[in-house]
């Protein structure tokens, strides 16, 4: 039987570089240096070694194919959001999600567009709960 690996938590600096991916799709060292270059003063080499690192770890796929090297994100953004917020959850709110979207609805002022995807998202998980309770009774409908 084949072990797959965990692929290992990001650091910032792997995160930023994912992050430029997610947004951008594939992209060389050239075009993640100049992205990375206009927040703040970072080295071509830097990049390289970082990617090099990322492709080693899994969490990026390297494109040989052409003279310039293209990478992408071999990790989902959508997956990364849920393993820090799961990680996030356990550490500081005893696993609770409902914890940590109080906390974060506290700290920030929620747009009438965010806070309609909220309310949607209470009434999703309120339907879904209840018909988790009612096929428990066995009152399938």
């Amino acid at each position: 039987m084949v072990k797959t690996r965990e692929i290992p938590r990001p650091t910032e600096g792997e995160l930023e570089l994912l992050g430029i991916l997610w947004e951008r799709g594939p992209a060389t060292v050239r075009d993640l240096f100049e992205a990375v270059n206009k927040k703040r003063d970072v080295v071509y080499t830097g990049i390289l070694k970082l990617l090099q690192i990322m492709t080693e770890k899994g969490l990026v796929e390297r494109d040989e194919r052409e003279r310039a090297h293209v990478y992408r994100a071999a990790i989902s953004q959508s997956d990364t959001e849920v393993r820090f917020l799961r990680e996030l959850s356990e550490r500081f709110f005893a696993g609770s999600a409902a914890q940590l979207a109080l906390r974060a609805l506290e700290m920030e002022a929620a747009s009438d567009a965010e806070l309609n995807m909220i309310r949607r998202l209470i009434a999703k998980k309120e339907a879904s709960r209840l018909e988790a309770s009612a096929a428990s009774r066995g009152d399938e409908r």
